[in-house]
């Protein structure tokens, strides 16, 4: 889809469809692409895949418009559904200022034999004349001033270091997965029992593993059907998938299951050597999330830390095994100090006050999985 920037809006269109974000206060339109017309001065600034939300990091600073900039496929699972991985992101500040050097992949439709543009260097002779121009200023700068030129180099260190850990975050953990047309974050035994096949993808989805719920609530809010092309529910975990040949010829037993064996005959293949699809998909709750030292055990909602689920997933002959596993902290108050040396696990309440959530907690699992088997490790 192709991102515009005009004088108050940043623009995705996509075929007759155009959503709409203000710069000043980051509300959201869906408006028809007829209506970049409309727009003052929009300039295409290139191709993104989808948006993922937006955000406000700290109260001083302004919201920014998180898209995913480039995807790797990762595979497809049963139904030729194409599962991606977000390998790049681009973040938009949603305020007057002027977005960075995007980086992003040009629109032929707009930029037909264009390279980017070089940035203008000015001549010796005009960077003296600047340099005195700014030291006559700064001469005239009254004191009360200094101190909001200070609190504003505070502001902008403070936002280009939060956008590091912003882009580090997405880029360097390659953890954030999506799909345009399969639910990541339910099973295959919750997709089976859900009775939803004419709601919009992320309406079907389980609440605990839609990571940008909260990033986009706003487009959530507008309510009518348009929205839902714009809504992609991203999961943070893991997802791989390979698919592999069962050898039953007389062979070594390395050959007789490897990856790597390609079927002989692709019309029979699953005759002679049956074809399996095996996925592992593991999806981390957005509640009560954080690093394992600094976030412990149970919340009064009953949500554990850092919890898990993992699906172990097997399709062949037009059948799909799932096997799911889930992992979280142990349901009380607790928590540790340090991070050296295993630290001391420490309660923080008492058997009584801790009781009703940690019930909570397992019943919420019974509800979810039924029957299930507990085991505690380290």
């Amino acid at each position: 889809m192709e991102l515009f920037q005009a004088k108050d809006h940043y623009i995705l269109q996509q075929g007759e469809r155009a959503l709409w974000c203000s710069r000043r206060d980051g509300g959201f339109q869906l408006r028809p692409a007829t209506d970049l017309l409309l727009a003052w001065n929009p300039i295409c600034l290139g191709l993104v895949e989808g948006v993922i939300g937006k955000i406000q990091l700290h109260s001083d600073l302004p919201w920014w418009l998180i898209l995913v900039r480039q995807k790797a496929v990762v595979g497809k699972l049963p139904g030729d559904h194409e599962v991606c991985k977000v390998t790049k992101i681009v973040v938009l500040s949603l305020s007057e200022m002027e977005p960075q050097d995007l980086e992003l992949e040009l629109c032929k439709k707009h930029h037909f034999g264009i390279n980017k543009p070089e940035k203008i260097v000015p001549s010796p002779d005009d960077s003296k004349f600047l340099l005195k121009t700014f030291t006559h200023i700064k001469s005239n700068v009254s004191v009360p001033n200094k101190k909001k030129v200070k609190e504003s180099r505070e502001k902008e260190k403070l936002e280009r270091r939060l956008l590091e850990e912003l882009l580090k975050m997405f880029m360097d953990s390659e953890s954030f997965y999506y799909s345009l047309t399969y639910d990541l974050t339910n099973s295959v035994q919750r997709q089976s029992a859900a009775e939803k096949d004419l709601w919009p993808l992320w309406q079907k989805v389980d609440d605990r593993f839609f990571w940008n719920k909260y990033m986009i609530h706003d487009l959530i809010e507008i309510g009518t059907p348009d929205v839902d092309f714009w809504i992609i529910p991203i999961i943070q975990g893991f997802v791989q998938i390979e698919e592999l040949v069962v050898n039953y010829s007389e062979s070594s037993d390395d050959e007789k299951s490897s990856p790597e064996t390609p079927p002989q005959d692709s019309t029979c293949v699953d005759d002679i050597h049956p074809r399996f699809l095996v996925a592992l998909i593991s999806r981390r709750s957005r509640h009560r999330a954080g690093m394992r030292y600094k976030r412990r055990g149970v919340d009064k909602n009953g949500n554990v830390a850092n919890y898990v689920e993992t699906e172990q997933l097997i399709h062949v002959h037009n059948h799909t095994l799932s096997f799911v596993q889930t992992r979280g902290s142990v349901p009380v108050f607790w928590s540790q100090v340090g991070y050296r040396y295993n630290p001391r696990p420490r309660l923080d309440k008492s058997e009584k006050e801790t009781v009703a959530y940690f019930c909570a907690h397992f019943e919420e699992q019974l509800k979810i999985y039924k029957k299930q088997k507990v085991s505690v490790g380290k």
